[in-house]
């Protein structure tokens, strides 16, 4: 397993879990503006990500870690990506918290096939993240390019685990979302597992209609 932690300028301090902390608001735009700009110049996906659309923070403001390792699909994986149980995956686990808070926005496992971005051995490295542009950049140096993005949404009791890492008050749900990342041939590319604190998240759905 590789492991990267990337902090901005603020330092940590210390926190109650009872303090004030930062709030995000998730559109499902967010996937058309990570398109537009996985083709973009390095040096303009590098000035803004997600996490701060999201936030209003800069990056500057954000402490990332990440850590990569091989799996193999279990019977979930392998069915979600149509693969055969034991299929070779890169799983990556993303935190991203404020600097001057303890606990991390949400909690973030995805899985990419590893057969689809072998030939670019960057993406196998987690000391290249944060990748500028986030995982469309990543999966368009491979020749890969999303048609459509799935997303399932649960609201749930947290686990003891989950309560702990992100320093839930008593009684706070979680909202687990499920993305799945189709390419333009249809292939399942991308599974992301996203624990979401119910205290401090906002999910908002815009869906254009056509006219009559």
């Amino acid at each position: 397993m590789t492991k990267v932690t990337v902090r901005g300028i603020g330092a940590p301090v210390t926190q109650q879990p009872d303090e004030r902390r930062t709030r995000s608001i998730r559109d499902n735009r967010r996937h058309q503006w990570e398109k537009d700009r996985a083709r973009q110049p390095e040096a303009l996906r590098r000035r803004t990500g997600a996490t701060e659309r999201e936030t209003g923070l800069t990056s500057q403001d954000l402490v990332f870690h990440a850590a990569y390792r091989r799996v193999e699909a279990d019977g979930d994986l392998a069915d979600v990506f149509g693969v055969p149980p034991g299929t070779p995956l890169l799983e990556r686990t993303h935190r991203t918290r404020c600097a001057v808070e303890c606990s991390p926005l949400s909690l973030i496992t995805s899985y990419l096939r590893h057969d689809l971005i072998a030939a670019n051995p960057a993406l196998l490295d987690a000391a290249n993240e944060p990748w500028p542009g986030g995982t469309q950049s990543q999966l368009h140096t491979v020749g890969i390019e999303l048609d459509r993005i799935e997303e399932r949404l649960t609201a749930r009791s947290p686990t003891p685990g989950e309560t702990q890492r992100l320093r839930l008050p008593p009684g706070t749900p979680v909202i687990a979302l499920r993305k799945i990342s189709y390419d333009v041939q249809d292939r399942v590319v991308d599974v992301t597992d996203v624990t979401l604190p119910g205290d401090r998240v906002e999910l908002r759905f815009t869906t254009p209609l056509e006219r009559w």
